[in-house]
This record gives structure tokens, sequence and C-alpha cells, in this order.
């Protein structure tokens, strides 16, 4: 389902407990210089990501400071996150102007422990190909490199290569839980593009029918993946990048 860019106002778009993928939960948070956002999600564990600008980040006591490296937008740097255990208050303060701050959420029950992740501990990766116009690359922020200290939230930025092309190619679907062939995740993704007039389709195929349905997104499109194969493409003369939330039902 796509939900098209609007002004939150800071409110969560994807909330706890939503009846679409009860599993996600996904917030943009704007702030201007020395503004501050608190918030607690009961049930959920999170992932405060810095699209751009930079903040200091408070858990409970445990602080962290100048967290976020871009400043023009998500090409500007690589990125960092805190993770955020469940059931934890945490509170952010923006240091510049026209901060914006991802919150990406899995529903957990355990409180674990907080923790920062650099831009030095990314974990990147490459799919697809030039020829193919398949290429992509992956930087997970809570990925394998954090599955010891990480409950069932993933969370990652995806940036397709050149311009043009498509992701999650070949089509593919996480929505069953099938031994080591396929596993339950609800997704959330939040588009952008470079220039940022760029646009680009979001398909969804329910995998009991023929034909699909394709989205139009543009810049700060959100679109939330229930079930189904997904892949999605960028008009030629464009980049694309989204903010990747998978959370799994029965593991990560």
């Amino acid at each position: 389902m796509h939900i098209p860019p609007f002004d939150n106002k800071n409110k969560p778009i994807v909330d706890i407990e939503d009846s679409r993928v009860p599993l996600n939960y996904f917030n943009i948070v704007k702030l201007n210089k020395d503004q501050s956002f608190e918030y607690q999600t009961p049930g959920y564990e999170t992932c405060i990501v810095p699209a751009t600008g930079t903040i200091n980040v408070e858990i409970e006591g445990i602080k962290v400071e100048s967290l976020g490296t871009r400043t023009v937008d998500v090409w500007d740097g690589e990125p960092e996150g805190v993770y955020v255990p469940s059931n934890t208050k945490a509170q952010f303060t923006s240091l510049v102007d026209n901060s914006e701050i991802f919150i990406a959420g899995a529903k957990y029950e355990k409180t674990l422990e907080p923790f920062a992740v650099r831009t030095n501990e990314i974990d990147l990766v490459q799919y697809g190909s030039d020829d193919t116009k398949t290429h992509r690359k992956i930087k997970h922020i809570l990925g394998q490199k954090q599955a010891d200290k990480v409950g069932r939230l993933l969370v990652s930025e995806l940036y397709t290569v050149g311009q043009g092309g498509w992701s999650g190619f070949p089509p593919h679907k996480h929505d069953t839980d099938r031994n080591s062939e396929e596993t339950m995740h609800d997704e959330v993704y939040n588009f952008r593009f470079r220039p940022s007039n760029g646009f680009g389709m979001q398909l969804l195929q329910d995998s009991n029918k023929l034909v699909g349905e394709a989205s139009h997104i543009v810049e700060s499109s959100t679109f939330i993946v229930d079930k189904g194969y997904h892949p999605c493409v960028v008009a030629p003369g464009y980049e694309m990048y989204y903010f990747t939330i998978l959370a799994g039902k029965s593991q990560r």
C-alpha cells in the first residue's frame, strides 16, 4: 500500500499495532536547532537514524552525542543509528536546523541494551549488475553485524547504482515462514530521489494473482508491504534510495 507524502507533524506514519503491518513502526521527525523529541514504544524495539542533520540522543541516562553526518540529503555521507530497546524512553535533540530523523521499529517484547552504530560499523553489500540495470548498494545499519544485540528488527538503506534501474529483483516475497526457503516479515519503505523531482514505480503482486498493482512513488513516498512480490523501478535519469524496515514474525 502506497502512502503519499504528507506532513505527519512528527507523528507516526505507521504506528504500533497497525492493522496492515502490525510488526512494524515508522516515524519521520523534523527538528530545527535545539528542538527535541521524546518517545516510547511499548512492545517495539526501535532504531533512530538521521536522514540529514546531527542529533544528541539520550536513552534513559545513556548518551550518544553527535549522531548523523549528512547535511544535504541521504547521498551526502554514510548513515548512523542508535538502537533503542523495547519499552524504553528515548529523547533526541537537533544540533542544527532542518534535521530529518527516521525512527524504525519492530514488534519485540524483550528489553535489550541500547547501542550506537557509527559509519565505520555499517555493513555494506552489493547486488545485481550494471548490465541488467539491477545494480544496487545496501547499507545495513542493523544487519548481520548486530544480530546478537537486536531482537527482530532489520534496518537498511538501499541505493540504486547509476540512473534508472530495478531493485527488489528478481522478484521475491517473505510473507510465509517456510523453513530456510522463506521467512515471514512485514516491511516499510520510505523513498528519496536524486534529483528530488524523480519518480518510480513500486509493484506489488499477491502470490495467488496473475497481475499485481503498480504505485507511482515520488520523493518521501512511504510504502508498506504485508505480502506478495515487491520489485520497484526508478525512471531513467534519476537515482533512487529507500529506507527499509523489516520486522520478522518469528525470527530476524
